[in-house]
């Protein structure tokens, strides 16, 4: 064998041993996937806020407070502009109220949602709108245009209405249904970004032998705890900053983007919406964060604690899904049960604070995450300490019962 040869079958050796110890590893398969991950979160959080957005839009109304001879010719030219439009982008449906009534107390309606108001005469009508539903009331317009210039007797006349914008206090469904997704995306998002740096502490300590010397001095339970709640400060520390920063850029929003905003206002007032939220953001962290605990007990390199992560987040992102499915479908069997599993339960109480206005549920909601709490500390703490402290192998429990299978 030559000298150049000699070289080149070490380079090729060298080379096949770094390809093969990089893509046998489940950081690679993250890398390779991670197209497919971050499209399945874009079409998860699509798919969520989609369904908020059809939950309310087929609750919202319009309104026409005239005499019905009026709103018989309203509709008819409702019905032919209507089918001018694609299905998914048609005008809400038009509700007929003949009693003289205050056409502004409509937009405060509370069995349905109320975009726009249309009180008057054909030529000169009265259009009130809440903020955002302006394009219902240019639509009104229009069909009040169509409506009179099709029944004039004599010379076509024109339609000038007045459009006027009215600020609504009564909360709207859609708008209740919209900040129940926007708290289950919030607590995803901050639970699955902050309860990823619990994984990797235990194993940390377990390779420099300091667990060993925790464990003696005080109950294993009491080391996860603490090490949950120590990682837990530093969460609450982060979303305190961001949280400082985001309140302030909502100055700076247009005044119909505030007034939009503004319309997002749960159930529950929004004083106990951000004490409930608080409280599923740390019922939610604990939870994840004693599961990830559990798992960096187990493993004790990196590559371990990848793999055996990845299906926790995979288990997370359908507790997302489940969570809101169930915001836009309140009191169906689908928000029972994402109520009732314990990794969605906050998520889906969250939900349901934005969604109902009954405070009794989550009292209960929440001494049931903690329950679940105490039972992943335990039950991690009680594997950590058959499985690697008193056990001769120094396997981890999880790789000796695939070994035995």
């Amino acid at each position: 064998m030559t000298r150049f040869q000699r070289q080149l079958r070490q380079t090729l050796t060298i080379a096949r041993r770094d390809f093969i110890a990089t893509v046998f590893t489940p950081i690679f398969l993250l890398f390779l996937f991670a197209p497919l991950i971050m499209s399945s979160f874009g079409a998860i959080g699509g798919l969520g806020a989609a369904n908020a957005a059809d939950g309310s839009s087929d609750k919202q109304r319009m309104v026409l407070v005239m005499p019905l001879d009026e709103a018989r010719l309203v509709r008819a030219a409702d019905e032919q502009l209507r089918a001018t439009f694609p299905r998914d982008a048609r005008p809400p449906a038009i509700v007929v109220v003949a009693d003289p009534v205050d056409p502004r107390g409509q937009l405060q309606r509370r069995d349905f949602d109320v975009s726009a108001v249309m009180q008057g005469p054909l030529d000169r009508p009265a259009i009130f709108y809440a903020a955002g539903n302006r394009r219902d009331a240019r639509y009104l317009a229009a069909v009040a245009d169509v409506a009179l210039r099709r029944h004039a007797t004599g010379e076509a006349r024109l339609s000038t209405p007045v459009i006027e914008r009215v600020s609504v206090s009564t909360p709207s469904q859609g708008g209740q249904k919209t900040a129940a997704f926007f708290a289950v995306f919030g607590i995803f998002f901050l639970t699955l970004f902050l309860s990823g740096q619990v994984v990797g502490t235990m194993a940390e300590e377990r390779n420099n032998k300091v667990i060993e010397v925790l464990a003696a001095a005080v109950p294993l339970e009491s080391v996860f705890l603490g090490k949950l709640l120590g990682m837990f400060g530093v969460a609450v520390l982060f979303v305190a900053f961001w949280g400082t920063i985001i309140t302030q850029v909502g100055q700076f929003l247009p005044a119909d983007l505030a007034s939009q905003a503004a319309q997002l206002v749960p159930a529950v007032g929004l004083g106990w919406f951000a004490l409930l939220f608080v409280a599923y953001f740390t019922t939610a962290y604990l939870l994840l964060g004693a599961v990830f605990l559990g798992v960096g007990a187990q493993a004790s390199t990196m590559r371990e604690i990848q793999m055996l992560s990845l299906p926790i987040t995979v288990v997370q992102v359908g507790m997302f899904a489940l969570s809101s499915a169930a915001a836009s479908r309140p009191g169906t069997w689908i928000a029972t049960l994402a109520e009732l599993f314990p990794l969605s339960s906050p998520f889906a109480m969250a939900g349901h604070a934005a969604n109902r206005p009954e405070l009794w549920p989550h009292a209960a909601a929440l001494a049931w995450q903690l329950m679940w709490v105490s039972i992943f500390i335990t039950v991690g703490a009680r594997l950590f300490r058959r499985g690697v402290l008193q056990s001769a192998s120094s396997k981890p429990a999880w790789k000796r019962l695939f070994a035995r299978g």
